[in-house]
């Protein structure tokens, strides 16, 4: 259903916020979604593995924390030939697919009532159901309940903990894809 539309897609990208606990001075930085929190960008693989998460991020705009991404050494690579799917925030660049603007785009805004009318409405539905990153980070907080509480460590610490919850996440999800967690 997908093919040959998306056969060059590495997989979904995104991000997440996770509760943080920073100094005064930066605090106002921090704050989004009712609290302070860090916002932590993710690319996933079709099958709910972690490629790359980046940890220390502030509430930002998603274009602006993907040019960070790409221009750290050893930071996040696009494949040559291939893309990743990403949200609205990521705008039009290489290498990112991202729905069009202003045509219905979450799969809850289809039904067989409702079906797709145009070709971007469809390209939308194919998009939106591909996107599998929301879906990643449910498991996760759900599985690391740690991330939903307010953190006691330093910051640096903290950035570590969301690290070592992917790489557990990950190894789990190697080990055990059919965990009742994911299901």
């Amino acid at each position: 259903r997908f093919y040959p539309y998306f056969k060059d897609s590495v997989g979904p990208m995104g991000g997440t916020h996770v509760r943080a606990s920073v100094t005064l001075e930066i605090q106002g930085m921090f704050r989004q979604k009712g609290g302070t929190t860090q916002n932590v960008p993710s690319a996933i693989i079709f099958d709910m593995k972690f490629t790359y998460v980046l940890t220390c991020w502030e509430s930002a705009h998603g274009s602006r924390i993907l040019n960070s991404a790409l221009s750290r050494m050893g930071g996040f690579k696009i494949p040559e030939g291939k893309f990743y799917l990403g949200d609205a925030s990521y705008g039009v660049r290489p290498g990112i697919i991202s729905p069009y603007r202003g045509v219905r785009y979450l799969l809850n805004e289809f039904s067989e009532e409702r079906p797709p009318e145009n070709e971007k409405e469809l390209f939308n539905l194919r998009h939106s159901s591909l996107t599998t990153i929301e879906r990643g980070f449910r498991v996760l907080k759900k599985r690391f309940r740690v991330l939903n509480v307010e953190p006691f460590w330093s910051f640096a610490t903290q950035m570590d903990v969301v690290l070592a919850c992917c790489i557990i996440y990950n190894h789990k999800m190697r080990v055990d894809p059919n965990d009742p967690v994911v299901q």
